[in-house]
């Protein structure tokens, strides 16, 4: 799954796992910005960002991870390839799992520039991601994008054929007020 992208509607992310005394649990980001606001259930996701042509998607995949947790994939990072997936907007999701920890207290988050509201002129910075968080599987089947879903099942999966360790995880990045 190391191909270059030819095509744009295609994001590559990072899915944190971690074991904890409640079992597997995933790390998810809730969107930044006043369309998700109050939304909640369903809005969560994995970390991902966008690939541009001609990008490698694990390379996006973790630049995406650095941006929306500020926390870096280390280089020797033990990657569990999850494949693909196709949100109900046509977007394609490519997926990596990585075991690590995260202190969501800790993490921050790029931010991007929306006209808001629409059409007004008036421009504000949200970040890509306002929330981190720590989820069961059963709790991010109702939290985040049902698409995704599969993403942690495959996880899941590949967890009972060959548990990996966390050597080379994720390691936290100096934020841009450090």
């Amino acid at each position: 799954m190391a191909e270059a992208v030819s095509r744009t509607r295609i994001s590559a992310g990072i899915l944190l796992f971690r074991r904890s005394p409640a079992g597997i649990e995933v790390l998810l980001g809730h969107p930044g910005g006043p369309y998700f606001e109050d939304k909640d259930v369903g809005a969560w996701s994995i970390p991902k960002g966008q690939a541009e042509r001609g990008e490698e998607l694990l390379a996006v995949a973790k630049r995406e991870f650095g941006e929306e947790t500020g926390h870096v994939v280390g280089s020797n990072a033990r990657l569990i390839e999850l494949g693909s997936i196709r949100q109900r907007g046509g977007k394609t999701v490519h997926a990596w799992a990585l075991e690590g920890d995260l202190d969501p207290d800790e993490a921050w988050s790029n931010t991007f520039r929306m006209e808001w509201p629409p059409r007004s002129g008036i421009f504000i910075e949200v970040p890509e991601l306002d929330q981190l968080a720590w989820f069961t599987p059963q709790q991010a089947a109702v939290a985040m994008n049902p698409a995704q879903l599969s993403l942690i099942e495959t996880l899941l999966q590949r967890l009972d054929e060959a548990p990996i360790g966390n050597e080379g995880g994720a390691t936290r990045q100096p934020s841009p007020g450090d």
